[in-house]
C-alpha cells in the first residue's frame, strides 16, 4: 500500500495547516482529528487548556498510532495558540456559527499561506476571545434540525476541504 513509516512522514512535506482543540474534551474526538490529520499530511496540531494530550489510552483507541506521526503541542489557552501562530504568519480561522462567517464552499485556501483552523468544545463551541483574534469564521452549511456536528466529524470536513484546494 506504499504507507509511509513515522520517520517518513515526519520529513515529508506537509498541508500548511495547523489544527487549534480548543478545551475539546472528549479523547475519542482529539484521537480521530490526529488520524485525519494523518491522512491528509498535515502541519501540527495544538492542544489546548482541558484537551487531553498523548500518551492516553483513550486517544491511542481513535488514532491508531497517528499521535506518533502527527508533530502536536500544548498550549494552556486556544488564545495562546493563535496568538503565537499569528506570530507566525498564519491566517487563523475558527471553525464556529458566528456573525459574518464564512461558508465553507465560498472559501478557497490558497497555496503557499499558512493556515491555521481552531475546532471548540463539544457543548460551548470556540472561545469567544479566540473568535475574536481570529482572522474569521468559517462555517460548514447544515441543512437538519440540528445546528452543530461531532467535533471529529467538523475536523475530517475542514482538513479536507483544505486538502482538496491546496497542492502538497
Amino acid at each position: 500500500m506504499e504507507r509511509l513509516t513515522v520517520d517518513e512522514f515526519k520529513q515529508a512535506d506537509k498541508l500548511p495547516l495547523i489544527v487549534v482543540l480548543d478545551d475539546v474534551r472528549s479523547m475519542h474526538n482529539v484521537g480521530s482529528v490526529f488520524r485525519t490529520g494523518d491522512a491528509f499530511r498535515i502541519e501540527a496540531v495544538y492542544l489546548c487548556g482541558i484537551t487531553s494530550t498523548p500518551p492516553m489510552a483513550e486517544i491511542h483507541k481513535t488514532a491508531l498510532g497517528a499521535e506518533d506521526s502527527v508533530t502536536w503541542k500544548y498550549f494552556d489557552t486556544a488564545l495562546e495558540a493563535v496568538e503565537t501562530l499569528k506570530a507566525e504568519g498564519y491566517e487563523v480561522y475558527s471553525v464556529e456559527q458566528a456573525h459574518g462567517s464564512t461558508m465553507l464552499q465560498n472559501f478557497t485556501p490558497i497555496n503557499n499561506k499558512k493556515y491555521a483552523v481552531v475546532l471548540g468544545n463539544e457543548v460551548k463551541g470556540v472561545h469567544q476571545e479566540v473568535i475574536d483574534a481570529s482572522d474569521g469564521c468559517l462555517e460548514i452549511p447544515q441543512f437538519g434540525t440540528k445546528h452543530s456536528m461531532n467535533v471529529s466529524v467538523t475536523g475530517g470536513i475542514i482538513i479536507w476541504h483544505f486538502a482538496k484546494n491546496i497542492i502538497l
